[in-house]
């Protein structure tokens, strides 16, 4: 005798939604706390940065339309600094000056820190003291590292002509002779700041997964293949940002002809910042010097905005 089993259909269960606690005062006035407490730490660094970065920039505009002398009221000429600072002869080689400076430092100075970063990061032994010795030259005060290199280039008794005189090659006048006075100084510029630049591509570096240079070796490529097709697309970033960083310093150098040059010989090291100088402080027109500022804060803002333009749409493009 078969007995069928009589199913009864399942009985729903209604799920309702669990309603999160409506949260407390007391938390929501911690919360204020938190916020407000934050918003007072950033408070200190804006008005350190309104002090002495935005508020300066905003008056040397100002300035820039006006005859202007400490101690005297100020009068308004208009486009007269900028008429007579463009009048200048030192204007041209000036300009000339920065943009070759420029060049021959991104030749030169940006190459440099990106091979020695991959050389330090094939070492296998005392690779801490290699990164301390490559980083030193940066813990110097710049006019310290410049004095030194003066000493350094003297045409009698300076040490590089000193080696060139035992390697039996002709010595060079450095610094005082025009044709070599401005590499010199790139040479300077790009021993005293790569040290930073060093850690940052060794630090991108680091971050490189060790299975692409593994599939590459498979893929039988040679070193040279290796940093083209995967240690140059990985770190594309930080080199494009590092380019953008290092255009905008070399644009604005000083130091180096100021202490070593004083911006000769026959004006073949004088940079847009050291006439900036010369305008402000050796012959007291303050209104030409803020007119070269403006000048070279609208060429160095155009150039990094139309940079990360095309940087950002070649990204995309990728």
């Amino acid at each position: 005798m078969t007995q069928t089993a009589a199913r009864r259909p399942a009985e729903t269960v209604a799920v309702h939604p669990v309603q999160a606690p409506p949260p407390s005062r007391g938390r929501g006035r911690r919360r204020l706390a938190d916020q407000a407490r934050a918003y007072g730490f950033l408070l200190g660094g804006l008005l350190c940065f309104a002090l002495f970065s935005w508020y300066p920039a905003i008056r040397a505009v100002v300035i820039a339309f006006q005859k202007y002398t400490p101690g005297s009221p100020p009068e308004w000429v208009g486009t007269a600094n900028f008429t007579r600072v463009l009048h200048d002869p030192e204007f041209a080689a000036a300009w000339r000056n920065t943009l070759t400076f420029t060049l021959l430092a991104l030749l030169i100075g940006f190459a440099v820190p990106f091979v020695l970063a991959l050389v330090l990061n094939e070492l296998r032994h005392a690779r801490a003291f290699f990164r301390v010795v490559v980083y030193l030259p940066v813990m110097i005060p710049p006019v310290v590292s410049a004095l030194l290199w003066k000493w350094f280039y003297d045409p009698g008794a300076g040490l590089a002509n000193e080696m060139l005189r035992f390697l039996h090659l002709p010595t060079s006048n450095w610094t005082n002779g025009a044709d070599t006075a401005l590499v010199s100084l790139v040479l300077v510029a790009t021993w005293a700041n790569m040290g930073g630049t060093v850690l940052i591509y060794l630090a991108a570096l680091a971050s490189i997964p060790g299975e692409l240079y593994e599939a590459a070796e498979l893929d039988g490529a040679n070193l040279l293949q290796r940093i083209r097709h995967v240690t140059i697309p990985q770190t594309r970033f930080v080199i494009l940002m590092l380019m953008l960083l290092q255009i905008i310093a070399t644009m604005q150098v000083f130091t180096e002809p100021f202490v070593i040059t004083g911006g000769g010989p026959e004006s073949a090291t004088v940079t847009v910042l050291y006439l900036i100088y010369k305008y402000a402080f050796l012959y007291d027109d303050f209104g030409g010097a803020c007119a070269l500022s403006v000048m070279l804060l609208v060429l160095l803002g155009v150039f990094s905005a139309g940079y990360l333009r095309l940087t950002r749409s070649g990204e995309e493009a990728v």
